[in-house]
């Protein structure tokens, strides 16, 4: 099985079973005539392991977003370089590893943190059939992570097991302040979880 990763503006990369073994989590190097860069908020270049914002240049390339020329502005940089607001990292030998979307990451107590990587965690528990992790805002912190979980059929698991074990397995900033409990997740039709439509909730409720 081949896996690929792209968007509609431009951009990809691939990666075949044999690669993936070797490098477990990348969608692979980028196409032929595709370039990637990582940079930071100030427009520096990471260096290979450490997350940032996805830069893309491709041979021809160009695009606009349908009256909204603002949204346009902002997605490309000096030298053609786009970003549809995917976060990720190369590694050493510039495979692409993705972490999140811009537009998901929590700033708590001033730092950065990426749900993907608490909902990946969450995952990982045997009793966890699905989740959501999203940040909502908090008059001490800026914003705090609230987690909502699935649970699996038959399964008792408590916020306090839920903190525990992303407090076990991630940075202790990571673990989520609320952890909610629903039977289903909020779903589009493509069967991705909306959450827009869960953040909502939490906005409306105060």
């Amino acid at each position: 099985m081949w896996e690929y990763y792209g968007a509609s503006e431009g951009g990809g990369t691939s990666i075949g079973p044999d690669e993936w073994l070797r490098k477990p989590g990348s969608v692979g190097r980028p196409y032929p005539g595709n370039e990637f860069r990582i940079l930071d908020d100030e427009g520096n270049e990471l260096p290979p392991g450490v997350s940032g914002r996805i830069w893309v240049r491709t041979a021809g390339s160009s695009f606009e977003y349908h009256n909204d020329p603002a949204k346009t502005a902002r997605t490309y940089r000096e030298g053609g370089w786009f970003s549809v607001g995917d976060v990720g990292y190369l590694d050493e030998d510039g495979y692409l590893f993705l972490t999140d979307r811009a537009s998901d990451m929590v700033i708590s107590g001033g730092v950065n943190i990426y749900p993907r990587e608490i909902e990946d965690c969450l995952h990982q528990h045997p009793d966890v059939a699905d989740c959501a992790v999203f940040g909502v805002p908090d008059d001490r912190w800026g914003e705090s992570l609230v987690a909502v979980v699935q649970r699996r059929a038959g399964s008792t698991l408590g916020q306090a097991e839920v903190v525990e074990w992303v407090r076990t397995n991630l940075a202790d900033y990571k673990k989520p302040r609320r952890v909610d409990f629903v039977d289903e997740l909020p779903r589009d039709p493509n069967g991705k979880v909306v959450k827009r439509r869960l953040r909502e909730r939490y906005l409306s409720s105060g």
